[in-house]
């Protein structure tokens, strides 16, 4: 049986760009049928007035899954709410923690944060306008080249998490970093600025009944039931990415001791899905890629990157190329 402790613990897979595609969450759920599965970024902008609905499109298979919308505005933010429910997601989550200069520049991701009335507004309109959950994925805090440090402190965090809060959000997941905003990459902000767990803790001390989610840096097992030692969940980015037998480990501790963990069976599972995209028309590059990083430290491991990275074969659309990459693993009966 489970551990009684963490019956009701989420586990979850961050948001990633160009990463947690609609193939990658196919396989992440082959590794876990519990943990929740996020979408990249959707800006509201490319619903709304670009219509690529398409970006909304994703495989039944992966339920539980979460939208993540980036913008500012409630009313768009409200139809592309209401679009996410046609579709049949789960949850809708607000992006108010992405740092890149792109995000700056439409006035949307870590640098709302500096506006808690307007995220409520946006998180009410949301609310107002669907049935399924309404979250938020924030930072610790932020800072400006030159500014004070009013955003980056404790006390501001508190003023931000009770707004939205307030606006009838009940789940934060917190990136346990403070986001700088120039000067650092988006990659150096989730390395960069130290990693502030204890801010949780306070948010979940002075909000008891919010259900607060802790991300950053967790990349082991054992790293993640601490959190749940005091979190409601864990979320965990590159750590699954680049590690998916982890999402597997944490659904038998939380969820499952008995599920089989067979990583070769998971891949074939995932090439059968691989051929039935390719004669979809989808680009053999695109469905591989999520796997370069599997097996790290693994005998053939690297010969296994090299195959998958033969960009001949992939040019061509051999789906061949995935057995070949498999049998450095697992050998030719793969």
């Amino acid at each position: 049986m489970p551990n009684p402790h963490l019956r009701d613990k989420l586990i979850a897979v961050a948001p990633m760009m160009a990463w947690t595609d609609r193939h990658c969450r196919f396989l992440h759920r082959l590794y876990s049928p519990s943990a929740l599965l996020f979408t990249e970024m959707i800006a509201t902008g490319a619903l709304v007035y670009g219509k690529q609905t398409h970006q909304l499109d994703f495989d039944s298979s992966q339920h539980p899954v979460a939208v993540q919308f980036g913008g500012n505005n409630p009313a768009d933010l409200a139809v592309c709410a209401k679009l996410a429910q046609q579709w049949g997601y789960d949850e809708i989550n607000l992006n108010v923690g992405c740092p890149s200069d792109r995000v700056q520049r439409g006035t949307f991701g870590a640098c709302l944060m500096r506006e808690p009335k307007l995220v409520a507004a946006c998180i009410a309109a949301m609310i107002d306008a669907v049935d399924i959950p309404v979250t938020v994925k924030c930072r610790t805090g932020i800072k400006f080249k030159g500014a004070d440090e009013r955003y980056a402190n404790a006390e501001f965090l508190l003023e931000f998490v009770d707004a939205v809060h307030a606006a009838g959000c009940e789940r934060i997941y917190l990136h346990a970093r403070n986001a700088i905003l120039g000067g650092l990459t988006p990659a150096q902000n989730r390395d960069i600025p130290p990693l502030q767990p204890e801010r949780g803790k306070m948010l979940k001390a002075e909000f008891p009944k919010l259900q607060l989610v802790i991300n950053g840096g967790i990349t082991i097992r054992q790293q993640a039931l601490d959190y749940l030692e005091w979190a409601d969940g864990v979320m965990i980015g590159r750590g699954a990415y680049h590690t998916p037998l982890l999402l597997s480990e944490l659904h038998q501790d939380l969820n499952s001791p008995e599920f089989f963990v067979d990583e070769q069976n998971f891949l074939l599972q995932y090439k059968d899905y691989m051929l039935g995209q390719l004669a979809a028309g989808e680009r053999l590059h695109t469905l591989v890629k999520h796997l370069l990083h599997s097996f790290n430290g693994r005998p053939g491991a690297r010969r296994f990157r090299q195959t998958l990275s033969d960009h001949q074969r992939l040019k061509r659309g051999d789906s061949t190329i995935i057995d070949d990459a498999l049998s450095h693993i697992f050998g030719a009966a793969a």
